[in-house]
C-alpha cells in the first residue's frame, strides 16, 4: 500500500512539472485537468508525511541512549505514534478506492409516481420537494427541466437539473423505487396504503460526453397541455426528442419556447445517453453500478418510508431512520453519509482481496 501512495506521489511531482511546460501553459483545458488531480493528490502529501514521522519516532526509541529522561521521551512519542498509525493507515487506504470520475459532476433527477393511484402522485410529488430542499441546504442551484402534474395536485413525472460540485456524488445512491406506507388523506376507513415512486439520478453530460448525429434524432413538436388536457399555450411549444438508435424518447414542455424545450431535452437525452454507456462499460469491466431506475413496481424497492412508525428503512443496508417529517424536508444527509460508508467498506473489501 505505502508503495503504491509513493507513486501516486511521485504522479503529482511529476504533473506539477508538466505545469511548467509551455504546451500545456497554452492549453486552458490541460490546464485544468492536470490541476484538478495535483489537488486530489494534495491530501496524500501530508500523510505520507505523518506516517513517516510515525515510522522514525518507533525507531528512534532503540537510538534512544541509556539516558532515562531521552529514554522516556523517546517512548512516549512512539507510543502516541503506534496509536495513530492504524488510523492513518485506514485514511491511506481510503485514498487508494479509485474515485468514481462523475462524483463531481451536476445531476439530472427524474421521479416517476409508480404504482398507486393519486397517492403515487402524491408522494412523487414529495420526493421531488424533498431532493429540492436537500439541494437548497447544499448551495446547489436547481432547475425544473420537465413537470407532468397529476389532477390531484401531486406529479405523474418530473425532471430536474441540480447544479452544484460534487451532487452526482451525493445522490447517486437515490436512483432506484422509493415506497410510502401510510393513511392517505382520502382514505375515509383509516386503511394503510402502499405505494411507490422511481427515481433516477444521471450524471449530466457535456457536449464532449456524447455525440449525438442530427440523423439519429426524430423530433416532433406539438402544444403543451395541463392537467386534464386543458392547454397552457397555444403555440406548439412542446418538443419530443426520440433517439432511434436506442429507442430513448425525452418529452420538454415548461418553456414557452420550442427552442428552449429543445434544448432541455437535448440536455436531458444526452444525460440517459452517457449514463446508459456508463452502465455498459461497467459490465464490460465486472463492476455493475446498481441500476438507474426501476419499473415503479413496489417490490422493486431500495427504500420504505413508513409514516405510521416514523421510520425511513433503507434496505440495501438494511438500517432504519428515525424524523421522518424532517427527512421529507431534505435532511436525508444522514442516510447519504451511511450508504457512502457502505460504500467504502465494500470496496476496501475488494482492494484488500485483489
Amino acid at each position: 500500500m505505502i508503495e503504491k501512495l509513493r507513486s501516486l506521489a511521485k504522479e503529482r511531482e511529476a504533473l506539477q512539472l508538466q505545469m511548467q511546460d509551455p504546451d500545456v501553459l497554452s492549453n486552458p483545458k490541460e490546464i485544468a485537468r492536470i490541476g484538478k488531480r495535483i489537488s486530489e493528490l494534495e491530501p496524500l502529501i501530508d500523510m505520507l508525511k505523518e506516517y513517516d514521522v510515525c515510522q522514525d519516532a518507533i525507531a528512534f526509541v532503540k537510538e534512544a541512549g541509556d539516558d532515562p529522561e531521552f529514554k522516556a521521551m523517546a517512548e512516549e512519542e512512539s507510543n502516541v505514534a503506534k496509536e495513530r498509525l492504524p488510523k492513518l493507515e485506514e485514511e491511506m487506504k481510503l485514498f487508494l478506492i479509485p474515485k468514481d470520475p462523475d462524483d463531481d459532476r451536476s445531476v439530472i433527477l427524474e421521479v416517476r409516481a409508480g404504482t398507486g393511484g393519486e397517492e403515487a402522485a402524491l408522494f412523487a410529488a414529495e420526493i421531488l420537494r424533498m431532493y429540492l430542499r436537500y439541494a437548497e441546504e447544499n448551495k446547489w442551484t436547481t432547475e425544473l427541466l420537465n413537470k407532468a402534474d397529476a389532477d390531484n395536485g401531486g406529479i405523474k413525472e418530473a425532471v430536474c437539473k441540480i447544479d452544484g460540485l460534487g451532487a452526482y456524488g451525493h445522490l447517486k445512491y437515490e436512483s432506484g423505487v422509493h415506497r410510502v406506507q401510510r393513511i392517505p388523506v382520502t382514505e375515509s376507513k383509516g386503511r394503510l396504503h402502499t405505494s411507490a415512486a422511481s427515481v433516477a439520478i444521471l450524471p449530466e453530460a457535456e457536449d464532449v460526453d456524447i455525440d449525438i448525429k442530427e440523423e439519429e434524432l426524430r423530433v416532433d413538436v406539438f402544444r403543451s397541455s395541463g392537467p386534464g388536457g386543458q392547454s397552457v399555450n397555444t403555440t406548439d411549444s412542446a418538443v419530443r426528442i426520440t433517439h432511434e438508435p436506442t429507442g430513448i424518447v425525452v418529452t420538454c414542455q415548461d418553456e414557452k419556447s420550442q427552442l428552449k424545450n429543445k434544448n432541455k431535452a437535448m440536455g436531458i437525452l444526452r444525460s440517459r445517453l452517457y449514463a446508459a454507456e456508463q452502465e455498459r462499460l461497467a459490465k464490460e469491466r465486472g463492476d455493475l453500478r446498481s441500476g438507474q431506475i426501476g419499473s415503479g413496481d413496489r417490490s422493486e424497492k431500495i427504500r420504505t418510508y413508513n409514516f405510521p412508525q416514523d421510520r425511513v428503512t433503507d434496505h440495501r443496508i438494511g438500517q432504519n431512520f428515525s424524523n421522518l417529517p424532517g427527512i421529507m424536508e431534505g435532511d436525508i444527509g444522514g442516510i447519504i453519509e451511511a450508504l457512502q460508508q457502505k460504500e467504502q467498506e465494500e470496496r476496501l473489501a475488494a482492494l484488500a482481496g485483489k
